[in-house]
């Protein structure tokens, strides 16, 4: 009903399958560059709200290149495009609330799930359920989720050591306390948390967060004149904490502040569930997987651990490896080598990915909002 609304509404205008691969913000009006089938469009506004969202955080070990190994977010998306799961042995693992809700819709499609091993220790996961449940209609949420993952183990405090197989995977040995254990199976979805999608944020220089979040006020505004931001790109904390944010920024953006009475107290509360959940699945080193010096931690320029273990920040390993600096621009191993490493990834440039010549080429739209 909401989509209907916005497409059919005089003043809207949707442009869909669009990509933002260039922004710069100016003093009263900021240009977004966007790429879309049509082509390439400038798009001018005085205010712009970032909604731009979150990423997987996948970090290297052994055989993660294998065929078979996937997002946990990923092979969900996949099983709701059609893949036909029915009978396929899954192992799901990593951190993260969202690993059960991708656990309970891969049984739903027919999967088998063996597993789900979660690096986060039983009183981290205690705590973000009862945090969790006090919120408005979670606590009938989380009923209906432990219904849809009856009978699949849940393992804290397991750590994924390696993915195994010949040009294909064919099983994942996890480790619980001092014991391995290997379960053979067809898909490994895998994924440490979620990162939030700040690659728009920083073309156009909005600060950012220790934690790796856009920084707002109350209002949602970033602290660049007429640039605001919600959802997970302000932080991780779930869609009802989205929702507000993004009323929030709406709101603010147009002019309705009056609208926003009782959204403080809410945003309060979403505050503190966003803390418990960073505080509940916050990565622990004992817990996470320990890449070889011949794994790739670079995927699309093919770089090694190894090669990378000697340098101390982005720029020299840049420099010498080329890491992060193929087609994905850094959007896999940037989390990843912050992590390993301890690196803040950072020059973030113009285009944000990959786009047709014949857009270059072309003489791009315009549209300009009233």
């Amino acid at each position: 009903e909401l989509l209907r609304g916005v497409a059919s509404h005089a003043g809207i205008t949707v442009l869909s399958g669009a990509e933002v691969i260039a922004a710069e913000a100016g003093g009263q009006s900021h240009t977004l560059t966007v790429s879309a089938e049509a082509g390439l469009s400038h798009i001018h506004a005085a205010r712009v709200i970032l909604a731009t969202g979150a990423t997987e955080r996948f970090l290297p070990f052994d055989g993660w290149t294998l065929p078979g190994v996937v997002g946990a977010g990923g092979l969900q998306a996949m099983s709701k495009g059609g893949l036909d799961l029915r009978g396929v042995r899954v192992v799901v693992a990593g951190s993260g609330p969202l690993l059960l809700a991708v656990a309970a819709g891969l049984r739903q499609k027919g999967a088998r799930v063996l597993a789900v091993a979660e690096q986060a220790g039983l009183p981290g996961v205690a705590a973000f359920g009862v945090a969790a449940a006090r919120l408005p209609g979670k606590a009938r949420e989380a009923l209906e989720l432990a219904a849809g993952l009856r009978g699949i183990p849940y393992w804290t405090d397991a750590a994924l050591v390696r993915a195994n197989g010949d040009g294909q995977l064919q099983s994942v040995t996890l480790r619980r306390g001092r014991r391995e254990i290997t379960l053979a199976c067809d898909f490994l979805a895998v994924g440490f948390g979620l990162v939030p999608e700040t690659r728009v944020a920083a073309l156009l220089g909005c600060p950012v967060t220790d934690a790796g979040a856009v920084n707002v006020n109350a209002w949602q505004a970033t602290g660049v004149s007429g640039i605001y931001a919600a959802g997970e790109v302000c932080g991780i904390g779930g869609v009802d904490g989205a929702l507000l944010e993004g009323l929030v920024a709406g709101c603010a953006a147009s002019g309705q502040i009056e609208r926003l009475h009782d959204s403080p107290r809410r945003a309060e509360t979403q505050r503190r569930f966003q803390a418990t959940l960073e505080r509940s699945f916050a990565l622990r080193p004992d817990r996470l997987p320990s890449p070889s010096p011949a794994t790739i931690v670079c995927r699309c320029e093919d770089v090694r651990h190894g090669q990378l273990q000697g340098f101390t920040n982005w720029t020299a390993a840049k420099l010498q490896t080329r890491c992060g600096m193929g087609a994905c621009q850094g959007r896999v191993c940037g989390p990843a080598c912050q992590t390993l490493y301890g690196w803040r990834f950072g020059g973030v440039r113009a285009p944000l990915a990959p786009l047709p010549l014949s857009q270059l080429l072309a003489e791009p739209n315009t549209l300009s909002p009233p």
